[in-house]
């Protein structure tokens, strides 16, 4: 198993990196971690099951997504990506820009068929122990209906691939149960998903207290990322998650928080290497 990381992606890159991909591979004797990023920063690998390809620049936190492929087509993520793309890695992590990394995705992989967007699927801790899928958690902050509604079939595979869920609950986040509330968006999207048919079953609008009553919790990614955010803030568990998938993409890519540590990025290529084999 390769899992290819941006190693020039996290608030404290090259660091975190590193020793997460120390960690990694301590921990499975099958797994190659490919680090791309500056050799000189990253320095001569610690352990034969890590390897170093050279990228001259780096994509920050500020940078304009659309824009990184024009001024910086020899970034770590975007050389990261391609290795993923030619089959010389089986997955990717980035801790990254979130919007670049979606932006490399689907310039570089390509939409998965018949999804329109992808999204960033979180898996939320519930307190009985299941985890709940969010999806988006990020990278669509103003979806079309059809997009949100294709979000929660994107998180009901996600619940059903890696969690065993048969027939997924999901539920439409909005500010209340009854069929006026919510926007326009969320209204033509409830409308879409109660027409839908598939191995999930939709069980309308849910308010913020019931996230943890389904199994799928479909909302746009500006939502989406606060309440995300708002639930790190509170449980603080994000480095045990180690990141989010992106669905919707033909390679498993795994987005992990700028803020990861080693433990978080350890736990992302982990979860990197569990989500190659899977198709969503």
């Amino acid at each position: 198993m390769r899992v290819v990381v941006d190693a020039m992606g996290s608030d404290r890159a090259p660091e975190p990196e590193l020793a997460g991909a120390l960690r990694a591979v301590r921990a499975r004797a099958d797994l190659e971690v490919i680090l791309v990023g500056d050799r000189v920063s990253l320095g001569a690998p610690e352990h034969p099951a890590i390897r170093v390809v050279h990228a001259s620049q780096v994509v920050t936190m500020t940078d304009h997504p659309a824009a990184v492929f024009r001024a910086k087509p020899d970034s770590s993520l975007r050389v990261a990506m391609q290795l993923l793309a030619c089959g010389d890695a089986d997955a990717l992590v980035s801790a990254g820009n979130s919007g670049a990394v979606l932006a490399a995705a689907v310039f570089v992989l390509g939409r998965a068929p018949g999804v329109d967007r992808p999204a960033i699927v979180a898996a939320l801790p519930a307190p009985d122990g299941r985890r709940v899928v969010l999806a988006d958690a990020g990278a669509n902050v103003d979806p079309r209906p059809a997009m949100l509604a294709q979000f929660g079939m994107l998180g009901a595979a996600y619940a059903r691939a890696c969690y065993g869920v048969a027939r997924p609950r999901v539920g439409l986040l909005s500010n209340g149960a009854e069929p006026g509330k919510g926007t326009e968006l969320t209204r033509a999207a409830h409308t879409l998903l109660g027409q839908a048919t598939g191995a999930f079953e939709y069980v309308g609008y849910i308010e913020g207290h019931e996230l943890f009553t389904v199994d799928v919790v479909t909302t746009d990614g500006f939502t989406g990322n606060v309440v995300v955010k708002t639930l790190e803030g509170v449980l603080a568990d994000y480095a045990s998650i180690g990141g989010a998938l992106l669905a919707g993409v033909t390679r498993p890519v795994i987005i992990a928080h700028g803020r990861s540590d080693a433990l978080a990025l350890a736990n992302a290529i982990a979860m990197a290497s569990t989500a190659a084999p899977l198709a969503l």
